[in-house]
């Protein structure tokens, strides 16, 4: 009952943080927080084809339901970058971006979003999010942001282009028209731009968007913009949202849901990483079904108060964390905060020219491209590469919010691919400076192997997925090492077991005695069960199931063919001192071990 309630009121979880000394904290960290929302708001807005107050709402009522009912203590959520041009990439081929059209489909595709992710939050699917691979949000990611800094450059240089198509179809629109670069435009999106680079990266404490937005209105205004043609933003037509139900046709909404699908599952991304990224950070307790809950309720209802899609926002958590926020309070202070600078200063923002606008989000998408983790994933995983590959080249190629899927599906792919090849090696006898007893891989560490017994290892999942790939490598081991009649199946590094792996243990176990050897397995305990479940024990025998590795080994050791060992000049077991031909020399030179007698082993 207790855990249900936390799920519906999770301020239950964090009540107790809220004390005079993290009251005030989340007090001054709500000033620095509203004066960054609100330049983002206004930039984000514009970034998804709609006018600036609708970024402003999802500022205020999005990252409020969030806070609310999250589970993050610092992220905050709201309109993010990538949600914005995924949005605009979705929607500007169904409307003129800006049209009231368009504007109720933005709405409506906030409501799909919030139902799918509510859907998934009620579910517990917080997990099965986590399978879709990091680098999936990488390459999305700087697609998006090369899509959102050419469809800028335009405005940044005052030109009026064609909305539409491709990264490189709006690339070569810009070219094409460079002649009729507006010379005071230019002027106001670089100083906007120099000025946010340059406090981003040298004072992070100032609100370096709204210190830019700033100088780059009054330059407009000195240089008189808007009698040169130069765009402003124009009068907000409200401060605060109002209750609207979008107004679309049933056959609109089937031809959105797809991509409010897409757009559920990267704001899922986005948040469960910041919360969890955070939360390890800080050392707190992070729950990614109750996120999940969050963010579908935010954006179900911001969707009925005009505001438009809206996700954890990295950029302000960490603005949050840095300004030395405790609790989710900060957030929701922020949010009453930022409708109070509103009623301050609406009137001022009608003044902001277009171009500052521009400067602020080419600085933004610059710095969505993770160049040091391109480099990461290039130097370290080939997989991994293929999939950040896959999805850059779709959001590029054809649409970002088709790339989505295609990373997806290459993430799982790559999944299925790695459980159906599990690690199998073949271990054999090593001593380190302990003189204790240690089994690596034989191969690698060009270790000597017994002539009678082979011990497998197995470190990954034995089921459908696998049995055919083991297999193939049980018959490859057995074609080279044919003598190898005693099999020590070590799977205490197992993953899973179904029927198919259970039916391929038994299919061994047969094999190997036909052959006129013996198998046995060492595991660990939660496996047994398993094993007598699917009639493997009943196979094999009670008395060839170990828990110990040193156990087998010395079973095993007993029903060698002696004058096999008497010939052996091996000797790699410490079992070996006791058997016949013991008073043998090493062909390597050196002298049998002595009988000390079985030490225990160490993986």
């Amino acid at each position: 009952m207790n855990s249900r309630l936390n799920r519906v009121l999770p301020v239950l979880n964090w009540r107790d943080r809220i004390t005079p000394p993290n009251l005030r904290a989340d007090l001054m960290a709500s000033v620095t927080n509203a004066a960054v929302a609100l330049p983002q708001g206004v930039a984000f807005a514009i970034i998804a084809g709609l006018p600036p107050e609708f970024g402003l709402y999802a500022s205020m009522v999005t990252a409020f339901v969030a806070a609310f009912f999250g589970s993050s203590m610092v992220m905050i959520s709201g309109p993010t970058t990538a949600l914005s041009a995924i949005l605009f990439a979705l929607l500007h081929d169904q409307a003129e971006p800006g049209t009231a059209i368009y504007i109720e489909f933005a709405l409506m595709v906030t409501l799909l979003v919030g139902v799918f992710q509510l859907a998934a939050g009620l579910a517990r699917l917080g997990s099965l999010v986590a399978f879709v691979s990091h680098s999936v949000i990488t390459g999305f990611t700087a697609a998006a942001a090369l899509l959102i800094a050419v469809s800028q450059i335009g405005v940044a240089l005052g030109l009026r282009l064609e909305e539409g198509g491709t990264v490189f179809e709006r690339l070569w629109r810009v070219i094409a028209a460079v002649d009729g670069v507006e010379p005071v435009a230019a002027l106001i999106s670089l100083v906007t731009l120099a000025i946010v680079a340059v406090l981003q990266s040298r004072f992070r404490k100032l609100p370096g968007f709204l210190i830019a937005l700033i100088a780059g209105t009054v330059l407009g205004w000195a240089l008189d913009a808007e009698a040169r043609g130069i765009d402003l933003i124009g009068t907000l037509p409200a401060v605060f949202p109002t209750w609207h139900v979008p107004q679309v046709e049933a056959g609109d909404i089937r031809l959105l849901a797809p991509g409010a699908a897409a757009i559920a599952l990267v704001g899922l991304l986005e948040a469960i990483s910041i919360g969890r990224a955070f939360a390890l950070r800080r050392g707190e307790r992070f729950d990614a079904n109750q996120e999940i809950l969050g963010q579908g309720l935010s954006n179900l209802v911001g969707g009925f108060f005009q505001c438009y899609v809206g996700s954890g926002s990295f950029t302000k958590s960490g603005v949050n964390a840095e300004a030395g926020a405790r609790t989710p309070l900060a957030t929701m202070l922020s949010c009453l905060l930022l409708a109070l600078i509103l009623l301050l200063v609406a009137p001022l923002v009608a003044w902001i020219p277009a171009p500052a606008i521009a400067g602020l989000i080419l600085y933004v998408a610059w710095r969505l491209i993770d160049i040091a983790e391109f480099r990461r994933v290039f130097s370290t995983s080939p997989p991994e590469t293929l999939i950040l590959l896959l999805t850059l080249a779709a959001g590029l190629l054809v649409k970002l919010d088709f790339s989505i899927y295609v990373g997806v599906i290459a993430s799982f792919a790559v999944f299925i691919y790695k459980s159906s090849r599990p690690r199998l090696q073949v271990t054999a006898p090593t001593t380190g400076r302990s003189d204790r007893r240690r089994f690596r891989n034989a191969q690698l560490h060009n270790l000597v192997e017994c002539p009678q017994i082979r011990v497998v290892r197995l470190d990954g999942p034995l089921f459908f997925g696998s049995v055919e790939y083991i297999e193939q490598q049980f018959r490859l081991l057995e074609h080279e090492r044919p003598e190898q009649k005693h099999i020590l199946f070590y799977l205490k590094g197992i993953g899973r077991l179904d029927l198919s792996g259970a039916d391929f243990l038994r299919h061994e176990i047969r094999a190997a005695r036909a052959r006129g050897g013996s198998f046995r397995i060492a595991l660990a305990l939660p496996l047994l069960e398993q094993l007598r479940r699917y009639h493997v024990v009943e196979e094999l025998g009670e008395g060839n199931v170990y828990i110990s590795k040193a156990e087998a080994l010395e079973d095993a050791i007993a029903e060698l063919d002696f004058d096999i060992c008497a010939q052996c000049t091996k000797r790699i077991w410490l079992e070996c001192s006791r058997l016949p031909g013991a008073e043998l020399i090493a062909t390597d030179g050196h002298e049998t071990q002595p009988d000390t007698g079985d030490l225990p082993d160490r993986d």
